[in-house]
C-alpha cells in the first residue's frame, strides 16, 4: 500500500506541476482549473489514497464500477462525476452517488435524470456533452459524435431542457478531443470551438460557466483555450492493463 501510496503522490504532483505550468503559460491563476481524476478500472482502495492526497473530485465511466465504488468511499469528501455514456435504464442508480453528470446528450435522459433528481431529492450538475465530430445541424437534427455527445447546432435545446427540468442545474459544457472530422489531430481548436459555444450558452445561461475539456495527452491544450476542469486518468493511475 504505501508503494501504491507513493506512486500514487508522484503522479499526482507531475499532473500538478503540468496544469501550473499550463495555467502560467496561459497567463491564468492556478485555481482556474479543477483536477477530476478518472478513476474508472482502478479500485476503490486507490480512491481512498487519492482522497488522502487531496483530490476532491473523481469520474467514472460505467455505473456497474462506479456504484459500489462511490458506496465503498461514501465517508470521502468527494465529488462524484459520471463521464460515460448513460442509459436511462442506469439513470436511477447514477443520481444516488453523482454529484455530475457530463455526458447529457439527448431530452430523453434529461427526463430520466430529472424524475430520479426529484424522486431522491437531489440536484444533480448536469454537463451538455458537445460532439465536436458531428455535423453542425440545427437544433433537434440529432447529429451525433463516434464518442457521444450531440452536435453543436443542438446544444440550445438540449440546455434549455436541462434548466427547466426538476432537480437537474445546468452546469456547462464537457467534450472528448474527436478522432474524426475537421477537429481530428486539432484539440486546440476543438477546445476554443468548446468554449466559443460555451460564450453563447453563457449569454442565455450565465451560471452554466464549467467547460470539461482535456484528458492525459492533452490537458495543456484544453488549460490554453480556457477549460475550467481536466479530466486525468493515466497520467495520475498509470496505464490501464488490457482486458482478455
Amino acid at each position: 500500500m504505501t508503494d501504491r501510496r507513493d506512486e500514487l503522490a508522484g503522479n499526482l504532483a507531475k499532473v500538478e506541476e503540468r496544469i501550473a505550468a499550463a495555467c502560467a503559460a496561459a497567463g491564468r491563476r492556478r485555481d482556474e482549473v479543477t483536477l477530476i481524476v478518472v478513476t474508472k478500472t482502478y479500485p476503490a482502495a486507490d480512491v481512498r489514497i487519492l482522497s488522502e492526497l487531496g483530490v476532491r473530485h473523481v469520474a467514472e465511466n460505467r455505473d456497474q464500477d462506479a456504484a459500489p465504488k462511490a458506496a465503498a468511499c461514501s465517508d470521502l469528501p468527494l465529488s462524484w462525476h459520471f463521464v460515460g455514456q448513460l442509459q436511462t435504464n442506469k439513470v436511477r442508480s447514477v443520481v444516488g452517488y453523482a454529484d455530475v453528470v457530463q455526458s447529457v446528450d439527448r431530452v430523453k435522459l434529461v427526463t430520466a435524470l430529472s424524475k430520479e433528481a426529484a424522486r431522491a431529492g437531489r440536484e444533480v450538475g448536469c454537463l451538455i456533452q458537445v460532439a465536436l465530430d458531428a455535423p453542425e445541424r440545427s437544433a433537434g437534427s440529432g447529429g451525433v459524435g463516434e464518442r457521444g455527445g450531440v452536435s453543436p447546432g443542438s446544444v440550445e435545446e438540449l440546455a434549455a431542457a436541462v434548466a427547466a427540468a426538476d432537480g437537474l442545474r445546468l452546469d456547462g459544457l464537457m467534450t472528448v478531443a474527436p478522432l474524426t472530422g475537421e477537429y481530428a489531430g486539432r484539440q486546440r481548436a476543438a477546445f476554443q470551438r468548446l468554449m466559443d459555444l460555451s460564450t453563447d450558452l453563457r449569454r442565455a445561461h450565465p451560471t452554466a460557466n464549467m467547460v470539461s475539456a482535456g484528458m492525459s495527452a492533452d490537458l495543456e491544450e484544453a488549460v490554453a483555450a480556457g477549460a475550467t476542469h481536466v479530466r486525468v486518468g493515466t497520467a495520475v493511475l498509470g496505464v490501464r492493463a488490457r482486458l482478455g
